[in-house]
């Protein structure tokens, strides 16, 4: 299963209804998107890492997947700044560091960290599943949904069938080398991946009609209204004002 950490906790971040949580996050990656003040980037990057105080996010879980992002920001500062146009800002040699080039990659590494941040205390502090019952609930399509929470529960079994095949390859004493020999074995791997891959479909389709699947999930799940619901709303919408005041007026 894939792991989610963040999923398991008991903050004030985990009791909002799931819903909210989508919306919020939502709203708020669309105002840091087309957002370019620094002022408004700074604030949104100070409310994103509130929001993950407040969801009790271990500090080392949130730098550990921050690293693939922080990886291609630091290859963004490798090549943007010398190669956009504009006013030089210094001169490494014969390499003119240009100063609009600077600016948009502080701006794209604010805007990143933020949105990764705030969406690991929205998104993340809930299952897939529960992610899923809460886009159905917000009125996305169901066929969009049901491709999510199948997708989800179907990928490990997909990801079983690839480790058994594999086994058996090793099992027949095969060694991947740079030759046809091994480039056809891992096509006959892959086509054969999807084969068991459409029988298994075609099973666990017949056991859900089997069981009256009907075209919708049932989530036995309740979000009860609570105090911290409209407090949530509140600050969010207090918030999302905020950013957009500043970036109209600076």
């Amino acid at each position: 299963m894939i792991n989610a950490p963040f999923a398991d906790g008991h903050s004030w971040m985990h009791g909002i209804d799931p819903r909210l949580r989508v919306i919020g996050a939502v709203v708020f990656a669309v105002v840091v998107a087309v957002s370019y003040e620094f002022a408004v980037l700074f604030a949104a990057l100070i409310l994103s890492l509130s929001m993950a105080l407040s969801a009790r996010l271990a500090f080392r879980d949130v730098v550990h997947r921050l690293l693939t992002p922080l990886i291609f920001l630091l290859l963004l500062w490798a090549v943007l700044p010398w190669s956009y146009e504009g006013d030089a800002l210094t001169t490494l040699g014969p390499v003119v560091i240009t100063r609009p080039g600077v600016i948009l990659c502080a701006q794209i590494s604010v805007k990143t960290v933020s949105l990764m941040v705030a969406f690991m205390a929205l998104l993340a502090t809930m299952t897939v599943d529960t992610l899923g019952h809460a886009l159905n609930r917000l009125r996305l399509p169901d066929k969009m949904v049901h491709m999510l929470l199948i997708t989800y529960r179907y990928l490990f079994v997909i990801e079983q069938e690839y480790q058994r095949l594999v086994r058996a390859m090793k099992i027949r004493n095969f060694h991947p080398k740079t030759n046809l020999h091994s480039y056809r074995t891992y096509a006959y791997l892959v086509g054969m991946l999807f084969v068991r891959a459409s029988e298994r479909a075609r099973r666990v389709h017949g056991a859900m009609i089997c069981r009256g699947f009907n075209g919708r999930f049932v989530s036995l799940r309740e979000y009860p209204p609570r105090i911290r619901n409209p407090v949530f709303c509140l600050f969010a919408v207090l918030s999302l004002v905020m950013l957009v005041a500043l970036e109209w007026l600076t």
